[in-house]
């Protein structure tokens, strides 16, 4: 295994942190600034700032970076994940600024892989160039959905239509009006094998019986800059059979297909998060004094340092590994070590950013710093994707089966 970052590599690291220092986190107050103004009339619209970022962001060619081909940078797993980690640092504005934002990044890739030439002309291209946003509508309020098969939302076959009825909620961004386009995973064969029952398929929200009802708020927050998660009801919503990813019957594995790399994209920017909670702990410990002396000499503070960069950098490569393995043996041979990150770097970035938070006393959980946002997109990543007791099951069965 070899980790190490070719000059070019280390080109692409200097060219996205040269993007964050210059423009994303100077941009960052009056992004909020925005949002507040805006938070009345139009609390699920982009700020204004957004369009200035992404269009310095494509002149400074740091656009599409997550997709391999001559669609996006041309970039390996592994070669993305210190790019992806950096943006993490301010997961508000640097991933959609660089158009790598989820679930766009899940769904581009999917579409690109199995949607029809036409599907794509519609809604891959204005992807790709940023016009647009998309929904990814998986989850239920009525099942179990972090077992894929209890998704019970319809998908029937009518000639040469087809037609979706259910109910869906955290459809990520589907509040913004940005978001023109759903996919949507669905039961077409209740009476298939395990793992040919569903299907997935691309959905307009403009399509009548398309009903976005309600936004599902992450622990107080909106998310409304990105676009908020969605309650969604589709009600015998018919679209045209060439709409359909893939083969019919087929969705599961297509599901398994788009969650590897977005699972991975999330650990990455995850790592990112929790080094922007660190450095904004160790610069807190040095200013404030208690008991007579500055935090950063009180030995329960240096014991958080000390854990908290040992926590980061084994999550750092783990990530790395894994980013190799997904490159160099594909995303079923890198199985264990995707469910292995899903869990372990939530729960770094969890505890490094709590711990951050308790240095700054009560500035850590109020809106004068960006810790309490962190930690609420940490936390929620214990369950996207899959929560943490189903990626353990996971890694545990495939680890046993090899002593059966």
């Amino acid at each position: 295994m070899d980790f190490g970052f070719t000059p070019v590599m280390e080109q692409w690291q200097q060219r996205v942190q040269a993007f964050l220092d210059e423009v994303v986190y100077p941009a960052e107050a009056t992004f909020y600034e925005q949002v507040a103004a805006q938070a009345q009339s139009n609390p699920w619209g982009r700020p204004p700032v957004m369009a200035e970022l992404k269009a310095e962001a494509q002149r400074r060619g740091l656009w599409n970076l997550f997709l391999p081909g001559e669609r996006g940078a041309g970039l390996s797993n592994l070669e993305y994940a210190p790019l992806a980690e950096l943006s993490g640092r301010s997961p508000m504005l640097a991933p959609e600024a660089m158009n790598c934002a989820a679930p766009d990044t899940g769904n581009m890739e999917v579409l690109a892989h199995f949607a029809t030439p036409a599907v794509q002309r519609q809604w891959l291209e204005p992807l790709l160039r940023g016009e647009i946003r998309s929904a990814y509508s998986m989850t239920e309020p009525e099942v179990a959905s972090s077992d894929a098969n209890n998704i019970a939302t319809r998908i029937e076959v009518d000639d040469d239509e087809l037609v979706v009825t259910g109910r869906k909620w955290w459809s990520s961004g589907a509040m913004a009006p940005e978001c023109k386009v759903a996919i949507v995973m669905g039961l077409s064969d209740p009476d298939g094998e395990r793992h040919q029952r569903h299907s997935m398929v691309v959905v307009p929200l403009d399509t009548p019986g398309v009903d976005v009802r309600r936004s599902t708020h992450v622990l107080g927050y909106t998310d409304g800059p990105h676009g908020g998660h969605a309650e969604i009801v589709y009600d015998a919503v018919r679209v045209p059979r060439e709409n359909l990813l893939g083969e019919l019957h087929r969705g599961f594995a297509i599901g398994q297909a788009r969650l590897g790399p977005g699972r991975i994209h999330h650990c990455m920017r995850l790592i990112g998060m929790a080094e922007r909670a660190y450095d904004l702990m160790c610069e807190r410990v040095q200013q404030r004094v208690a008991f007579g002396k500055p935090l950063a000499a009180q030995g329960v503070v240096q014991e958080w340092v000390a854990e908290a960069r040992i926590r980061i950098e084994q999550a750092r490569l783990l990530v790395l590994k894994t980013a190799w393995l997904m490159d160099t043996v594909g995303n079923r041979g890198a199985a264990v070590e995707i469910s292995a990150i899903k869990v372990a770097v939530p729960e770094m970035a969890t505890w490094v950013i709590d711990r951050a938070m308790q240095a700054h006393g009560g500035m850590g959980v109020c809106q004068d710093t960006v810790l309490p946002e962190l930690y609420a997109q940490a936390r929620m990543l214990h369950l996207a994707d899959g929560p943490d007791e189903v990626h353990r099951m996971a890694l545990a069965r495939r680890e046993l089966k090899r002593y059966a």
